[in-house]
């Protein structure tokens, strides 16, 4: 099979990143008898500095004319001072919206080996991690309604969080069929007690768990799935929730599996399209130094041949390349302990290679 992968890849480390998954699928492609044609894009600060806005639109037709996306990452201090509309990180929001990438899945996996990484307590964590957030992507506070007015305690600003029943019904069904495949079991986050929105996006859940009986559903609010999370993490096999929810959420899971190096992402669209990034950002103070981890972004490369391609065993392939060099002691500087030997970007993605 041939496949045509739109390819950006961004500021700071995104470069390096990208570069080690790239060599990784062509390992794959060639193992397999598979081919992939990468067509490079701009998004985010280098597209500012180089076209003068951070979302072009040949960077939208290229991804509208390929079969994925794979993302590095965007942003960097070099772009702090600009506008909030004119910042590199708008180029995200701008990509899910037109690409319509209204499902994040972040799978939260503590691997065996990284163990002694997690920040909680062993016996918290004992026997693993595996949590999947399933994140509203395009509705919500981020895309709703934005303003300022003024107010007799002065100028004041706004943000309206809004969904309607559609928006919730097809990320519940996305999480429900997630659950499905996992261990049937699903949390849904919300603030129902005070929100509109909430009452709403609760009542849309209960509706699509009539058809999916084996789900065993939880509803959680906000503020007690945050707790309950770093608490008791192995209480959670797929949380579904809404967009700045899912944001808050999928970072504090990340963060508990020890290394946010380690973490892929996918966000999808209907059929299956989708675009696929780590969950780590651009880290300029150590961009072009050879020390990012590419692990999370290779790992995203897994899910892209997963849920877009339908290439199961290829994904599993990279899955245990990695597991394996783990395993084998390679470390990069964001997951090595005091004392063990640090890989280098270049050098993990020759050993994964390899390992494939």
């Amino acid at each position: 099979m041939n496949y045509r992968i739109a390819v950006i890849p961004g500021d700071g480390i995104g470069p390096e990143v990208v570069e080690q998954t790239l060599r990784v699928l062509d390992a794959v492609g060639g193992k397999y008898g598979h081919s992939f044609e990468y067509v490079k894009a701009l998004a985010g600060g280098c597209a500012i500095d180089e076209k003068g806005e951070c979302l072009p639109q040949e960077t939208i037709d290229i991804c509208k004319g390929s079969d994925a996306v794979l993302l590095g990452a965007v942003g960097g201090w070099k772009w702090d001072t600009l506008p909030g509309d004119q910042r590199p990180e708008r180029a995200l929001l701008g990509l899910r919206k037109e690409l319509g990438l209204f499902a994040n899945l972040r799978p939260a996996l503590l691997f065996d080996e990284l163990a002694d990484a997690c920040p909680l307590k062993p016996e918290i964590v004992e026997g693993g991690l595996d949590i999947v957030v399933v994140r509203e992507l395009t509705g919500g506070i981020y895309f709703g309604e934005k303003g300022t007015t003024d107010t007799d305690l002065g100028p004041a600003a706004y943000d309206v969080e809004q969904y309607a029943e559609g928006e919730v019904r097809r990320i519940a069904k996305v999480a429900f069929d997630m659950a499905m495949k996992r261990g049937k079991k699903l949390t849904s986050v919300d603030k129902a007690n005070v929100l509109e929105s909430s009452r709403l996006w609760r009542r849309v859940v209960a509706e699509v768990a009539e058809d999916y009986p084996e789900v065993e559903v939880n509803n959680f609010y906000i503020d007690n799935a945050a707790m309950q999370l770093v608490r008791n993490p192995k209480q959670f096999d797929v949380i579904v929730t809404s967009n700045i929810f899912g944001d808050i959420l999928s970072d504090e899971a990340s963060m508990i599996t020890g290394s946010i190096g380690m973490l892929p992402s996918a966000s999808l669209a209907e059929g299956n399209f989708g675009m696929y990034e780590p969950v780590h950002g651009s880290a300029p103070d150590i961009a072009g130094q050879n020390i990012a981890n590419p692990m999370a972004t290779i790992l995203s490369a897994a899910m892209m041949l997963r849920y877009t391609f339908g290439l199961g065993e290829e994904a599993d392939c990279i899955e245990n390349a990695v597991r394996k060099v783990l395993a084998d002691g390679c470390r990069t500087a964001d997951i090595a302990r005091e004392g063990e030997k640090v890989s280098g970007t270049r050098e993990t993605g020759d050993l994964i290679v390899q390992a494939i």
